[in-house]
């Protein structure tokens, strides 16, 4: 038959389909006798009814991604069980798309069908490698980037009660997550940014919702990407460059809670805050708010301590100032009294000076006013002339023959006026 193959053909000497066909097969399975390993990624896996599992492997090239070779694959029912719980076992998830896989398989040839491969064995280490490979390459590229550390620098706002969440809706994880903000005793504000979690399209569904959250950052405080548990090659979504990369530079501080307590994803390294589980987070978050109002109670407490002091200080310094003011206040009393008693004894004095003087004034007045009395002038030999308009002083009023009294010292007389001598200047 091989000979066949080298046999010229002409329009004369032509070969069927099915010769041709026969020839290549013949051909393909003297050359690929023995299985031989392989590496391919897994773009399609379907299991049917009868236990067989079907598959489309392809080869990606280039940087657009499109295939530079595919074929067709199959499991046999007899060892795809046992094959799928080795793999499993070993690395956590179960065979399925987008998986990079080390297969040993037979090349085979139909006539009708074409070519294909007869998977017969598999490695679960290389495809262990190969997410640990991505993964680092991950790594260098983000602190390539320079981007590391930008999330994790941010401030957490304080507190924290407006939470954007990204997460499945039907996801036990979210449940989990919602179940113990609710037993918290604080009103935090949940807003469900729902994407997908797994498959081929959760990579761009998880970076169209942290679009959307970037996108209102003003309304919220901070990020939470929650995630339950799951296999390895679930988890593995986020090792992808372009979900940590918009996490690492990311306006708004993100928290992480993805998969169990062992699983650490490089979102996870480059994440504000990583908590290991949806649960944790929710955690998190009540304690922070603890920690908020127990911060607030120590300042309170201070505040009110520091005011005490300050009041009792100054309660003591009034009291002190006080006995103070009253002691000066009673020595100024003092000494203001004994001024003023020391003036009134002076004053008293100088008034008795001065009435003493004034009386020995009134008496001597008194001596002299009486020595001018009416009785003492007419004891001196003087007399009082009076007429009927009174008492006369002057010639000026009488006329001669007028009557007139004359008040001696002892008695009176009466008198007639005989002449008149007025006296000359």
């Amino acid at each position: 038959m091989s000979q066949e193959l080298f046999q010229n053909t002409s329009p004369e000497q032509s070969l069927t389909l099915y010769d041709l066909q026969r020839m290549v097969r013949a051909s393909l399975e003297s050359r690929f006798s023995s299985p031989v390993w392989i590496s391919a990624e897994i773009s399609e896996l379907k299991v049917n009814r009868s236990g067989h599992c079907y598959l489309n492997l392809v080869e990606k090239g280039g940087s657009d991604g499109a295939p530079r070779a595919e074929a067709r694959a199959v499991i046999w029912r007899s060892a795809y069980m046992p094959m799928a719980s080795m793999f499993s076992a070993a690395t956590g998830s179960p065979l399925a798309p987008g998986l990079r896989v080390l297969i040993r398989v037979l090349v085979t040839y139909h006539e009708v069908y074409g070519f294909s491969l007869q998977i017969v064995d598999i490695d679960p280490n290389y495809t262990i490698g190969e997410v640990e490979r991505r993964r680092r390459e991950t790594i260098a590229r983000l602190e390539a980037d320079g981007v590391w550390d930008m999330n994790h620098e941010l401030p957490l706002p304080r507190p924290m009660l407006r939470i954007a969440v990204v997460s499945s809706a039907t996801a036990a994880g979210y449940r989990d997550f919602m179940e113990e903000i609710r037993r918290t005793p604080y009103r935090f504000q949940i807003t469900l940014f729902e994407s997908l979690m797994q498959g081929e399209s959760a990579e761009q569904s998880v970076v169209n919702a942290l679009a959307a959250i970037a996108s209102r950052e003003e309304s919220f405080d901070v990020v939470a990407i929650i995630r339950g548990g799951g296999s390895t090659s679930d988890l593995s979504l986020f090792d992808s460059y372009y979900i940590a990369s918009c996490v690492a530079q990311f306006p708004l501080p993100v928290i992480t809670g993805i998969g169990h307590d062992k699983d650490v994803s490089v979102s996870d390294m480059v994440a504000h805050t990583m908590c290991k589980t949806p649960t944790a987070v929710a955690t998190f978050l009540a304690e922070s708010v603890d920690a908020e109002l127990n911060l607030l109670q120590s300042i309170s407490n201070e505040i009110f301590s520091s005011i005490s002091g300050v009041l009792h200080n100054e309660t003591l310094r009034m009291f002190q100032y006080l006995a103070e003011l009253q002691r000066m206040a009673t020595e100024s009393v003092n000494t203001q009294m004994f001024k003023l008693d020391s003036a009134a004894m002076l004053l008293r004095g100088t008034l008795e000076q001065i009435i003493a003087s004034e009386q020995q004034h009134l008496n001597e007045a008194s001596h002299l006013v009486e020595s001018y009395s009416v009785d003492n002038i007419l004891r001196l030999g003087f007399a009082v002339l009076r007429g009927e308009e009174g008492v006369i002083t002057s010639v000026q009023g009488i006329d001669v023959g007028d009557t007139i009294d004359i008040a001696l010292s002892d008695g009176a007389v009466e008198a007639e006026i005989r002449s008149i001598t007025t006296k000359t200047k």
